[in-house]
């Protein structure tokens, strides 16, 4: 699907073009705050890149994508798209170069399909994202399939999803969406974790050709990344792969490691 490009102030970002993305000294202070939420980060992200961001909770993981989507701006620093600064191009036009799943995403009381596809659908695509989540099945089972209301709203013969059910809802949305950057803030939560694992396996290899940004408190599934961020306190202070990580025996492989026994005790 070829999508538009994008120009603003005499700069180009095309759609179809995976970017270069750097954040350059991003320090960050909610407004009425006095402490940093994030501090000095620098980090250059290249095209088709797969990156997990980890950390304890409040550490700066959700902050850093917000900035990242211009949700807020950095209150020192700057973060550069091909070189240029994010706030010289306009933001709905920005924004349409992001597949996001959010940990408050919101579903319509529309039907599945109009969920994931909007007003774009495209029946092998739909299939195809469908499948890769794991929601088909349930689609199958459903009497109206991909045009069961979700909710009762505005249809009595609507259901209620379960929590995961919603969740993969959601992440067929990001990828039925053909936008070059993925962002995903702890997307599978209220999946299973063996249902996770082959959600992660089947995304990240849809997504071969974009650049993927994973939240996720499950450590497991930041193995099929190609760099892992850990954030403490608001700062990145380890980078590399999982191997690398675990053999450097510092926060990213404690946090594996009281994972990892947690599933072995239960």
């Amino acid at each position: 699907m070829e999508l538009p490009e994008i120009e603003t102030h005499g700069y180009q970002a095309d759609k179809l073009h995976t970017p270069c993305i750097e954040f350059r000294n991003v320090s960050f202070r909610y407004p009425g705050r006095d402490d940093y939420a994030l501090r000095n980060i620098n980090l250059k992200v290249c095209p088709f890149e797969h990156l997990a961001i980890v950390g304890d909770n409040g550490a700066g993981k959700t902050t850093f994508i917000k900035l990242l989507t211009r949700l807020y701006e950095p209150t020192e620093g700057e973060i550069l798209i091909d070189g240029r600064n994010i706030k010289e191009y306009d933001y709905e036009q920005y924004m349409s170069l992001f597949s996001p799943v959010f940990q408050d995403f919101e579903l319509l009381a529309y039907s599945i399909k109009e969920n994931i596809t909007f007003d774009h659908y495209d029946k092998n695509r739909f299939e195809k994202v469908t499948q890769c989540v794991g929601l088909q099945e349930t689609i199958e089972k459903l009497a109206n399939h991909e045009n069961t209301f979700i909710k009762k709203e505005f249809e009595s013969s609507g259901v209620e999803l379960s929590g995961g059910e919603k969740q993969k809802v959601a992440i067929a949305r990001a990828f039925y969406k053909d936008a070059v950057i993925a962002l995903l803030d702890e997307p599978t939560a209220a999946i299973d974790p063996m249902a996770e694992y082959e959600v992660f396996r089947n995304f990240f290899e849809f997504s071969k050709q974009k650049t993927t940004f994973l939240i996720s408190h499950r450590m497991g599934s930041t193995r099929f990344c190609d760099r892992i961020i850990v954030f403490e306190n608001g700062e990145i202070v380890e980078v590399g792969t999982h191997k690398e990580l675990i053999e450097r025996d510092g926060v990213y492989n404690r946090m594996y490691q009281k994972q990892a026994s947690y599933y072995v005790e239960n």
